[in-house]
């Protein structure tokens, strides 16, 4: 049995990946168990390796900062690669109010931190750790690891510190969470008020009554001072028909029109009347509307297609068709002519049954070509995000550059990448599967060796008064400004419940506390709060926490 010794504790490639993955596969296990309907999910991975470092196993100490490091960029990455798309539309129409209040979450935090270092014996590098482990952001103690190794500083107090008040700071969030509601929420708080969406597609038809659009072109039309629009078909004379910008509109003809809800009382002034008839029921059999015409979702998967408007590709001119709607990660956009396609793009096709045969060719439609992973592009978008990472940024009145490091680099690569590169005509395509996995393997790897390297220490750390210091520390890093700015959200800025925990998950980075929120609310307006507050207050921690060291160590 001596083999079995030590495959387990001789330092070596081989232990490495055994103990890690044996610790990742454990905690992944454990994450699922609930209690009081709260798991702690890939969290678990971390207390694991804190429990297996705590039993004396330990790896060489070049691979587990290979394994930390690459688990960590991976995460990052891939993160901002899903968010990207999203993340510059965020901040219209009421992403603004969500982000800022999520920046006072984090610059209250921020500033109870430095305070205190300077109230108590806590040095600031520990204190860094406690600011990562309360507002549990793994990626900023990556980050102010890699600042703290460049001024030469130990960084393993830091991983401690945070290692000892992460669990508060994801019990924290859901406990602050209960306290505002019962403390500060009223019966309308709990109402749903509806998310502001620019770009979500609203189907509604009209008579044209308006006499100054009689024999105007939509061409000319749609050129006037009017909100965007889409017509996917005109009635008149009791015939079905798909209109091209060169039709003439004539009196009571009766129009199909895709734009957005907002904007609708503005169109009913255009066209003359607006039909009470409800079109964006789920349940509409869009080809029994009409014999002749039908309707079919196609999706971009050729290569050639990514990055192009919508417009230039002149598929109504050519084929007669229709492009009313493109579903996009889940949210419904309006087919305009400046649309950039992106690969995955699932365009809504009205018009004759060979007509769309022929437009399937051109835009692909083959859903298994988009299964495979782009694995030469996230790498490549990883080398790109780890040079942005290295490039030193001179800030006046900080003698050392501050770089955005192997967090901070790789996640504005990725957001860049994912929001701008099919303008570019990169084939940034990846499933949502294949991101999650990517995702799940680089925070699973590097929370592994975040506990692994912690947990030689942890149990010792936490039976000291220091420890109990640091956990009363992190609970009121985490606890205070969650409830400060709940109360700013609520009776100063007029959010629901529902937006005002989703703002505060989002800008603590606590998917926990979401899935408790997500719970006790029944809309998804948490969620949609949380993913737009997400990326922003993700970028700023990790800057942040670099800054602090560079201002103040």
């Amino acid at each position: 049995m001596e083999w079995l010794f030590e495959l387990f504790n001789q330092h070596s490639a081989l232990q490495a990946v055994i103990i890690l993955s044996l610790i990742i596969a454990i905690g992944r296990v454990l994450g699922k168990i609930q209690v009081a309907g709260v798991s702690l999910g890939v969290t678990f991975v971390f207390f694991t390796g804190i429990f297996i470092g705590h039993l004396g196993f330990t790896i060489d100490p070049q691979m587990l900062t290979y394994a930390e490091s690459f688990g960590l960029v991976l995460f990052v990455y891939s993160l901002g690669l899903q968010v990207g798309p999203g993340f510059i539309s965020s901040f219209r129409q009421g992403g603004y109010t969500l982000n800022l209040l999520g920046l006072g979450v984090i610059a209250i935090g921020t500033a109870l931190a430095v305070v205190l270092t300077h109230c108590t014996p806590i040095p600031l590098s520990d204190m860094i750790g406690i600011l990562c482990g309360a507002t549990t952001n793994t990626p900023a103690l990556g980050a102010a690891q890699q600042t703290l190794k460049q001024l030469g500083e130990p960084t393993a107090g830091a991983a401690l510190s945070c290692a000892v008040t992460y669990p508060l700071g994801v019990v924290g969030v859901i406990l602050a969470i209960i306290a505002v509601k019962k403390l500060f929420v009223r019966p309308s708080d709990m109402e749903e008020h509806e998310h502001e969406t620019p770009n979500h597609t609203f189907i509604v038809s009209f008579q044209v009554h308006n006499p100054a659009i009689f024999g105007k072109s939509i061409q000319d039309v749609a050129q006037l001072s009017y909100p965007k629009f889409v017509i996917s078909r005109l009635w008149r004379n009791g015939k079905v028909s798909i209109p091209t910008s060169e039709m003439i509109l004539e009196e009571h003809d009766r129009l199909l029109v895709i734009t957005t809800e907002k904007d609708a009382p503005a169109l009913t002034i255009l066209f003359g009347e607006q039909e009470n008839k409800d079109w964006n029921k789920g349940d509409i059999d869009w080809n029994a509307i009409d014999s002749q015409l039908i309707s079919k979702h196609i999706v971009v998967s050729r290569p050639e297609i990514n990055g192009k408007k919508l417009g230039s590709l002149r598929l109504r001119n050519h084929y007669g068709i229709n492009i009313s709607r493109v579903l996009r990660s889940g949210v419904q956009l309006l087919a305009t002519p400046g649309l950039i396609l992106q690969l995955g793009d699932r365009l809504t096709v009205v018009g004759e049954a060979a007509a769309i045969h022929n437009v399937e060719k051109v835009l692909g439609n083959t859903v298994q070509t988009l299964k495979d992973p782009n694995l030469a592009s996230i790498f490549f978008g990883i080398v790109l995000g780890l040079i942005a990472g290295s490039v030193p940024i001179a800030i006046p009145g900080i003698s050392s550059p501050v770089r955005l490091g192997l967090a901070g680099g790789p996640i504005i690569v990725g957001i860049l990448i994912g929001a701008y590169g099919p303008r570019l005509h990169m084939l940034t395509y990846t499933t949502r599967s294949a991101n999650l996995m990517l995702r799940g393997i680089g925070l699973s790897l590097y929370l592994a060796c975040l506990g692994l390297d912690a947990g030689a220490h942890f149990f010792e750390t936490v039976m000291r008064p220091e420890g109990a210091l640091w956990i009363g520390i992190g609970f009121l890093i985490t606890f205070l400004p969650v409830v400060l700015m709940a109360w700013v959200a609520l009776r100063l800025c007029g959010l629901d419940f529902g937006n005002t925990c989703g703002m505060l998950c989002g800008s603590m980075a606590n998917p926990m506390a979401l899935n408790y929120a997500n719970d006790i609310i029944p809309n998804d307006n948490p969620s949609v709060s949380y993913a737009t507050v997400y990326p922003l207050g993700m970028f700023a921690r990790v800057i942040i926490a670099q800054l602090i060291l560079m201002l103040f160590l």
